[in-house]
């Protein structure tokens, strides 16, 4: 039920981003810009929403869509790995080859990652960062994307050993 709703709501998120694309396609043939003003200033978009914003919303949109699935990718076993010296392996030696991958390469990698990640995101929520060309305010938002995707990742690595762990025995 809730992989439909993911795969749903990124198909969703897809489809809006051509939308965007789009849009930005038609305003600029049109030469027009802003697209959109507002007499105050609103959360996100500011002022405008001008082809800038547009622009910096496309590139939102496909961090999203990037970055938040990879965890239900690994779920999924879908995440590369060398299949030539792995598909002839018994599936108990599988099992220990994962268990070792994620406890070598994924546990160090988060310790190092989901710190810097979260101080970035802080930084640029501390400094009410925005973009500098009349883009998209508030770019905390999507730079919050990255320590959720990431912990969200580290959450699926997490179950997956346990799951490993089981078969291995």
């Amino acid at each position: 039920m809730i992989r439909q709703v993911s795969l749903t709501l990124l198909a969703t998120l897809l489809v809006i981003l051509m939308m965007a694309i789009v849009l930005q396609v038609i305003g600029s043939a049109l030469d027009v810009n802003p697209l959109v003003g507002f007499s105050g200033d609103l959360p996100f978009v500011g002022k405008a929403i001008s082809l800038n914003s547009i622009l910096d919303f496309q590139w939102h949109l496909l961090v999203i869509t990037g970055l938040l699935p990879v965890g239900l990718v690994w779920l999924a076993d879908k995440h590369v790995r060398v299949d030539f010296l792995y598909d002839t392996r018994s599936e108990g030696w599988k099992a220990r080859l994962n268990i070792l991958g994620n406890l070598v390469f994924a546990m160090p990698f988060f310790f190092l990652i989901l710190p810097a990640s979260w101080n970035f995101m802080l930084r640029a929520w501390t400094s009410d960062e925005g973009s500098r060309n009349g883009g998209l305010k508030d770019l905390w938002l999507i730079k919050a994307v990255l320590p959720l995707g990431l912990l969200m990742l580290l959450f699926a690595i997490l179950l997956e050993t346990y799951r490993l762990i089981r078969a291995a025995r």
